[in-house]
């Protein structure tokens, strides 16, 4: 029986059956993949996945990378330091100069002597004629060009001065200055920096022969130069060949640290790549010859070959030679390791090799190498410090720069500051000091050291000349010039005096004053007796020969009839801008000064009461030559022609009849010096300040520790400022008298006028209207003998406190002449 089909349900799977041939019976079923292939498959897309991130994660971070490189590599490249230069000296005929000055001042500036001038920066040398090729330098107010000149010299003067090229005979030349100095910035590292053009072609060849020969060919990184290192370094079993290309040099030192490791190693070639990309290879030349680190010294990196080549061989760059050359290179690779002046045979040894070198490249001739070979290291003794010679002065310049520049100019890289100073002044000021000082320490036969310091100016500008501020001339330490404050002692005088004459229908050089006893002055419970240096008393004395023998008691007693405010708003006109307090000790120097200040103070006398302000600085400029703006410094008449006059005259009087007497007998009386002697309490600080028609010099000697030394200003600065006005040029210091001064012939006995005839008699100058209208009997003569003084000749007592406050002084043309000062003094104060 056979079954009944089984109904399609299916009508869809009836009709795809239909429409589809039926399947052979041969044909068999499709394989599954197999799974090794799949796995395959799977890790392809892994791997070109990763590809892809890295490429993107790479691609970011060499976008980021970049960015640093851009930004930092065109921008401000360095932090250049400022430059620090002395006064280019000026030559003309007539001029005081003598051969030995102009020879040092070549020195200086680093000049070679030669058998011909061959180039800038060399001069010829015959008996008192000097042949000198000139190196040009761009001043504030303009460039001086390269030339050729000579210059002769006969009895201390330059006599003849023309030229040896093409350019007309100069009637004056400016020689380029002496940089001296060099304020670093932050990190101490210091370069001069040169341009491509200025970096002598043999020096490059050298440069890519030594370091990386196919510079001109790679893009920053060289392959075949890292394939040849490794399989050198895998020979020897060690690292003895590297592969980093002149670009690559550049970066690590530049834009990466010094570590050692893989990730360092790959920044600095993917950043190589980056340079070169954006940068062409004189661009990337120049800023390697920039940077490259050849040297320490001190605290200071050198870096760069503009720098290296000042350090090393005392010459810029463009005067060094082949032998010059072939060292620098040579030292690259290891700046300590070749290091001229602690290893010369290792230095000597690297240049052979630099030499061949150059010769088996076809760089030199072999002739060439050999002659290069036989030559000196010719390093210099002492490096090109970035210490400076004359750290004394720096330190004003530094102070000056703060007081009369803006702060954010003076952030700026690169800046040329031109200063006063004159090196040929400098240096004889402290010679004469550290020859000085030893003799005055022979003479008082003890052991501790004494210490002093010195200040020379222009007083016709008020330019500072020099400045020492320690009997060790290069130590940058403690600037007892700028920064020491001690009592001045009677070098205040001349500001009492001045005060007085102030007053013609009251005082006169030729007023009598009295020095015949003695004053005591109480002030809160302490009795002060001033007392005269030789302990004596002198009778009636004029104010001139008061002050040219520096009386104490004479000079208290007028300080206290004008009022000690009155003093003191002497001394802020003369230039003091310290406080000071109105108690009758300033009038014997109870102020603690510098030596710049009484510089300061001193100034104004000798330029005949013009407060002309010191400068050390001339001018700063950018590093693209543009003057910096600074604060204005005002010249100002503080004190009339008259008394200006009348108080140099007193002064005049100090070193021919007075206290620095010395002075005449070294130099005489045509230059007609002026000063004034100073010491304090036991000898504690000695000062002399005096000047000439052109210059003033300040000198102190004391001890550290304010003991006393035995010195007065007589015997212990006055020694020295002899020694440092002797080897200056001086210029007489010739008075016109001012219209209003008339020159009386006085009997100094009785200040009156004296006939003919009249022995002793002296000239003295007078505003026109105060000469005494009496004449002298030149017969009489007045007691100089001292009585013996009572309890009540001139005691004056205060109780309470001593923080007083004068009153305001009377007008000066209505105040009164006081019989008893210091009873009117002190009867103020207690009112």
């Amino acid at each position: 029986m056979t079954k009944p089909k089984r109904p399609n349900t299916h009508p869809e799977r009836n009709r795809q059956s239909a429409a589809s041939p039926r399947r052979k019976t041969n044909d068999r079923p499709r394989s599954r993949p197999g799974f090794f292939k799949g796995l395959l498959s799977l890790i392809g897309f892994g791997l070109l996945s990763l590809f892809m991130l890295g490429t993107l994660a790479l691609g970011a971070y060499m976008v980021h990378l970049d960015g640093v490189l851009r930004e930092k590599f065109e921008g401000k490249r360095w932090s250049v330091p400022a430059r620090v230069y002395a006064r280019p000296l000026e030559l003309f005929p007539g001029m005081p100069l003598n051969a030995d000055e102009l020879s040092r001042e070549l020195e200086l500036l680093r000049y070679r002597e030669a058998q011909r001038l061959d180039g800038p920066g060399v001069f010829v040398h015959h008996d008192n004629e000097f042949d000198v090729f000139l190196r040009g330098f761009a001043f504030w107010d303009g460039a001086e060009p390269p030339r050729q000149i000579r210059v002769k010299f006969e009895d201390q003067k330059l006599t003849e001065l023309t030229s040896l090229d093409s350019q007309e005979n100069p009637f004056l030349v400016r020689m380029e200055p002496t940089e001296f100095a060099a304020i670093y910035p932050a990190q101490h590292e210091d370069r001069v920096l040169v341009r491509r053009s200025e970096i002598p072609p043999v020096l490059v060849d050298t440069l890519i022969a030594m370091e990386d020969r196919t510079f001109y060919d790679h893009f920053g990184v060289d392959p075949k130069g890292i394939v040849r290192a490794m399989m050198a370094n895998f020979k020897a079993g060690k690292a003895v060949q590297g592969a980093s290309t002149l670009t690559q040099q550049l970066v690590k030192n530049y834009f990466l640290s010094s570590e050692r490791s893989l990730r360092r190693k790959i920044n600095e070639a993917l950043m190589a790549l980056l340079l070169e990309w954006h940068y062409t290879k004189d661009e990337i030349l120049e800023a390697y010859c920039n940077e490259i680190y050849l040297g320490q010294d001190g605290g200071r990196a050198v870096h760069g070959i503009g720098l290296a080549s000042r350090f090393y061989f005392d010459r810029p760059l463009a005067e060094l030679d082949l032998h010059h050359i072939a060292l620098l290179v040579g030292m690259i690779r290891g700046p300590s390791q070749y290091d001229p002046r602690r290893f010369p045979e290792r230095a000597l040894q690297r240049r052979a090799l630099v030499l061949d070198v150059m010769v088996e490249r076809g760089l030199i001739s072999q002739e060439d190498a050999e002659i290069a070979k036989k030559m000196p290291l010719d390093v210099s003794a002492e490096p090109a410090s970035g210490v400076t010679r004359y750290p004394s002065f720096l330190r004003l310049v530094k102070q000056q720069l703060t007081e009369h520049y803006q702060k954010e100019d003076l952030e700026s890289d690169g800046l040329q500051i031109f200063t006063t100073l004159d090196p040929l002044v400098q240096e004889s000021t402290g010679k004469a000091l550290t020859k000085v000082l030893p003799t005055l320490e022979k003479k008082r036969r003890r052991t501790d050291l004494l210490q002093s310091a010195a200040v020379v100016t222009n007083t016709q500008n008020g330019e500072v000349l020099a400045v020492v501020g320690d009997r060790d001339l290069h130590r940058d330490g403690f600037n007892r010039a700028v920064d020491a404050r001690r009592a001045i002692g009677s070098l205040i005088k001349p500001a009492i005096y001045l005060t007085a004459l102030e007053y013609p229908t009251e005082y006169t050089l030729a007023t009598l004053l009295d020095d015949s006893r003695p004053i005591v002055l109480t002030q809160g419970g302490k009795r002060w007796t001033p007392k005269n240096y030789d302990h004596r008393y002198h009778g009636r004395v004029m104010l001139r020969d008061s002050l040219a023998k520096s009386y104490n008691v004479s000079t208290v007693r007028l300080g206290l009839d004008l009022d000690v405010i009155q003093v003191i708003d002497t001394l802020k006109r003369l230039g003091i801008k310290r406080e000071m307090k109105p108690y009758p000790a300033l009038l014997l120097g109870a102020l603690d000064l510098s030596p710049v200040e009484v510089a300061q103070m001193y100034s104004t006398f000798a330029s005949g009461g013009y407060q002309i302000p010191l400068r050390a600085i001339r001018e700063v400029t950018t590093a693209y030559g543009k003057p910096l703006q600074r604060y204005p410094l005002d010249v100002k008449t503080v004190v009339a022609p008259g008394p200006a006059y009348l108080i140099i005259n007193a002064m005049q009087r100090v070193v021919q009849a007075g206290t620095a007497v010395a002075a005449r007998k070294k130099f005489g009386t045509d230059l007609g010096l002026a000063g004034k002697t100073g010491t304090t309490d036991d000898y504690r600080d000695s000062w002399f300040a005096g000047f000439s028609g052109n210059r003033l010099a300040v000198v102190w000697v004391g001890r550290d520790d304010n003991k006393p030394t035995g010195l007065s200003g007589a015997t212990g600065a006055l020694p020295v400022w002899l020694a440092i006005m002797d080897n200056l040029n001086l210029q007489p210091l010739e008075l016109e008298p001012p219209p209003d001064v008339e020159t009386v012939s006085i009997d100094p006995r009785n200040g009156l006028r004296a006939g003919r005839g009249c022995p002793g008699a002296q000239p003295i100058p007078f505003l026109a209207g105060s000469a005494p209208g009496r004449n002298s009997s030149c017969g009489s003569s007045y007691a100089r003998s001292s009585p013996k003084p009572s309890d009540s000749d001139y005691v004056a007592n205060q109780g309470g406190t001593s923080n007083y406050q004068p009153p305001p002084p009377a007008p000066r043309d209505s105040k009164p002449r006081s019989s008893d000062p210091v009873g009117d003094f002190f009867r103020k104060l207690l009112d």
